[in-house]
């Protein structure tokens, strides 16, 4: 009897010692696990969240669009601007003549958009009220944009134009005395010339609104000059005479607009030799399609130069 006793105990204590193992490894696991919940629970209490979608002020002015708000200011021109097809001047919106379409709108403002009779609508229309066809304001004239251009940039390489300088400027009309510089809507027409759409240039895009345009002032430069005062005109100093641009004027690496091309001083009679005037040429020397060139010597008539009722000696 007292031998079965023993042999049972003997048995039990290997089954008894596994039990104990597994009790420990089993309390072990739920410690590591409440452990990693507290500390998986804390992480996700100081994670950043995501902002709630900021309301629209209600203070904007809805009837103006600002090309400088944070919003469009962060959007590709392409959003609201596209090319024609045929790359013409007009402007186009989802393959058809037009301004920015509804969608262009919509995407942001579709709040507003659903209203009746929101200002909103005035941006590109007239006559909205009760009007279920309002009809479309002209594209609008540079604003909020500047106008970039650089002359020296566009007269080496492929970016000179086979006819250089009169590819952009020409004399406005058979008497005028200025040359023309593009500008409105129109001046793409020169531009698109080159920068076709999809135009690339050293691996930059070159045909989008954003290689000439971005955000500032924009002032016209001015055909007018003190050279025409004393009745010069560029009518009588062309290719005719024998002339090019570049014989009076030079590119400099300037950025301001009206620095980027220099124009000979309009002096005759008391210019300096070591800036260009028009004695540079008029100096009865230089001869132009095989005549002498008049100067200082053969000046017989004042008024040949100087003319008006406003001219003092």
């Amino acid at each position: 009897m007292r031998h079965s006793v023993v042999k049972r105990e003997a048995e039990a204590g290997p089954i008894g010692a596994r039990r104990w193992r597994a009790v420990l490894v089993f309390g072990l696991a739920c410690a590591l696990f409440c452990v990693w919940s507290v500390a998986h629970s804390y992480a996700v209490a100081l994670a950043p969240t995501e902002p709630e979608p900021a309301a629209q002020d209600q203070n904007i002015d809805f009837s103006k669009f600002r090309h400088d708000s944070d919003k469009h200011r962060s959007l590709a021109c392409s959003a609201c601007h596209q090319r024609a097809s045929d790359n013409s001047v007009q402007p186009s919106y989802d393959g058809r003549a037009s301004l920015p379409g509804h969608k262009a709108c919509t995407d942001c403002h579709l709040p507003q958009f659903v209203q009746a009779n929101i200002p909103m609508c005035y941006i590109c229309h007239t006559n909205v009220e009760n009007n279920p066809n309002p009809p479309v304001k002209d594209f609008p004239s540079l604003q909020s944009f500047n106008a970039k251009f650089t002359h020296a940039q566009h007269d080496t390489g492929a970016a000179r134009p086979p006819s250089r300088c009169a590819a952009c400027h020409t004399t406005m009309g058979r008497r005028s005395a200025a040359m023309s510089i593009p500008a409105h809507l129109n001046a793409h027409a020169q531009c698109y010339t080159c920068h076709k759409p999809d135009a690339q240039a050293n691996g930059r895009d070159i045909g989008s609104c954003a290689t000439c345009h971005e955000l500032g002032g924009y002032a016209r430069t001015p055909t007018s000059a003190r050279s025409y005062a004393v009745s010069f005109s560029h009518a009588t100093h062309g290719r005719r005479q024998g002339l090019n641009c570049v014989d009076c004027h030079k590119l400099t690496n300037a950025t301001a607009q009206r620095q980027q091309v220099t124009q000979p001083r309009p002096l005759q009679h008391f210019g300096s030799s070591r800036a260009q005037t028009c004695m540079t040429c008029h100096n009865d020397q230089r001869r132009f399609n095989g005549k002498t060139v008049f100067g200082e010597a053969n000046f017989k008539d004042c008024a040949r130069c100087h003319k008006g009722t406003t001219f003092r000696m």
